[in-house]
């Protein structure tokens, strides 16, 4: 019995990780930028009910970090006071001061969904010439698929971002996957 549960196992997480990793990739640009105004590290929020930074939302923060070309990044922060009394931009914002982040910020802070939270983010980004979507992959191909539909023009600019490693956040991958699969599939009708 326990060599079926690893099996399990490794079919479920590597399924997962596969799943991640693909979608980590998809919906890039053809034309991105190399000089000029720099990039633009798009971080969606995640519903926070506190006046601290959750889980999800600090996670979004360091893989924004992580994310950014030295000296040429923008963290653009996303999300209104949607699950409580402070916009999830302000909260992502303290927590990337904390975090050591000392380089620019911009905050979006009236957005209550991820379509809103592109809409939000489109002024913000129009001059960059390279464009990063930080969430978990998933989320994240979701906001690539709403800027194509909102403006191709931009879309064109999508890198990947470094928002996929392999094993991070394991124990929540595959329930991500089969969420953001289905939220996709919807999209793609």
């Amino acid at each position: 019995m326990p060599r079926r549960l690893l099996m399990l196992f490794v079919l479920v997480f590597g399924w997962a990780e596969w799943e991640h990793w693909r979608s980590s990739r998809r919906g890039m640009g053809d034309r991105p930028g190399t000089a000029g105004t720099g990039e633009a590290v798009v971080v969606l929020g995640y519903r926070n009910g506190g006046s601290r930074a959750n889980f999800v939302n600090r996670w979004r923060v360091r893989a924004a970090v992580r994310s950014q070309a030295p000296g040429r990044s923008r963290l653009v922060l996303c999300g209104g006071a949607v699950g409580g009394a402070e916009a999830e931009a302000v909260l992502l914002a303290r927590y990337a001061r904390e975090y050591g982040y000392r380089g620019s910020l911009v905050l979006e802070t009236e957005s209550r969904s991820t379509w809103e939270n592109v809409v939000g983010a489109v002024p913000l980004i129009e001059d960059a010439d390279r464009i990063k979507i930080v969430s978990n992959s998933l989320h994240a191909e979701k906001a690539r698929h709403y800027l194509r539909k909102q403006r191709p023009d931009l879309a064109e600019r999508l890198v990947p971002a470094a928002d996929y490693r392999f094993g991070e956040l394991l124990a929540v991958k595959p329930v991500l996957a089969v969420l953001g699969l289905q939220r996709l599939r919807r999209l793609r009708r």
